[in-house]
């Protein structure tokens, strides 16, 4: 069949899980302003938040149900669609139209954290023919194998990263924490004896969780929920990415598209997404040689600069936006 010009796209708003909070109000606006697609925007485990989103009615009822990819189809509740994308924790089945599935975090599949259920629940809406969508090369190798899945079967789309406001004097070493709470605990000393002969302050991003760890210890460190990601990122003058590399890197993307030097720990992911506009360190003494550096050297901050709001434009929600609708469109053409 053949794609229609403008694409009927449900967009489920509770999603994706990612470090800069949920970015997938971003994709909705950008999605919406290419006038490309009309774009019904619903929530699976949330109520509305505003007048634009489609109410789903016995939400609470089904929403239990659809973390396993199981209950009512969610294309029947809602006006007629093309297709249905979700980025959360909820699968729903759908009765009529195509089902695309962003899979943004992966720490349910890896080792110890392994989930059953929501690798049964992946693996469900496979077989009934969604489309897995992975955010990176990277990430894409790691779905195919974890979930014994072909190559065919996942598709590779960052999700969309918001361009943020240029941070021209910030003084805080904002460090995001995701998965590796320990290994801030132990190199935090040693950052905030840095800190302290600038005039400057350690500012972890991090989740509840991880936040009241850091409390905890006693380190003169200010903790920010993620839902504050954004405002950190106005007041950073160098950001620390720690993550174990299970989620893509909104926040460092977001770091450089606010022209903020950045370093970040040389996983996989990372270096296929942020080599050459980051720099990448091996081990906690890496970080710590490379971060005055990145803190104080004119020169290597103007590279650092120029490089990183160059790479953001890449994860742009414009960008991001122009990805999914190829897709919606492919998938739509079967």
């Amino acid at each position: 069949m053949n794609a229609p010009t403008t694409v009927r796209v449900g967009l489920d708003l509770d999603g994706s899980l990612e470090s800069l909070d949920n970015t997938m109000t971003d994709l909705a606006d950008a999605l919406s302003s290419t006038g490309q697609c009309e774009l019904i925007r619903f929530r699976t485990q949330s109520s509305p938040t505003s007048r634009d989103e489609q109410r789903i009615r016995f939400r609470r009822v089904w929403a239990p149900l659809w973390r396993r990819s199981l209950g009512s189809a969610i294309d029947l509740k809602l006006p007629p669609l093309d297709v249905v994308h979700v980025a959360g924790l909820a699968t729903p089945p759908t009765s009529r139209v195509p089902l695309i599935i962003s899979v943004d975090d992966l720490r349910p599949l890896r080792g110890e954290s392994r989930e059953h259920q929501r690798i049964n629940q992946l693996r469900r809406a496979v077989a009934r023919g969604a489309v897995l969508v992975a955010s990176s090369r990277a990430a894409s190798h790691e779905v195919q194998r974890e979930l014994s899945l072909q190559r065919s079967q996942v598709v590779v789309v960052p999700p969309a990263v918001p361009l943020l406001a240029h941070t021209p004097d910030g003084a805080d070493l904002v460090v995001n924490i995701t998965g590796l709470d320990d290994r801030f605990l132990a190199i935090a000393p040693r950052l905030l004896e840095f800190v302290n002969g600038r005039d400057a302050r350690v500012v972890a991003v991090a989740s509840a969780a991880v936040g009241q760890r850091i409390r905890a210890s006693g380190l003169n460190v200010k903790v920010l929920a993620r839902r504050d990601a954004r405002a950190a990122l106005g007041r950073a003058r160098v950001v620390l990415h720690m993550s174990d590399g299970a989620r893509f890197p909104s926040f460092a993307i977001a770091a450089l598209g606010a022209s903020v030097p950045t370093i970040a720990l040389a996983t996989s992911l990372n270096r296929e997404l942020l080599g050459g506009a980051a720099a990448l360190a091996l081990e906690d003494d890496e970080v710590l040689s490379v971060l005055p550096d990145v803190w104080s050297s004119d020169t290597r901050r103007s590279i650092m600069v120029a490089a990183g709001r160059a790479r953001a434009v890449d994860f742009a929600p414009s960008t991001a936006a122009q990805a999914y609708l190829a897709l919606y469109r492919d998938v739509v053409r079967g």
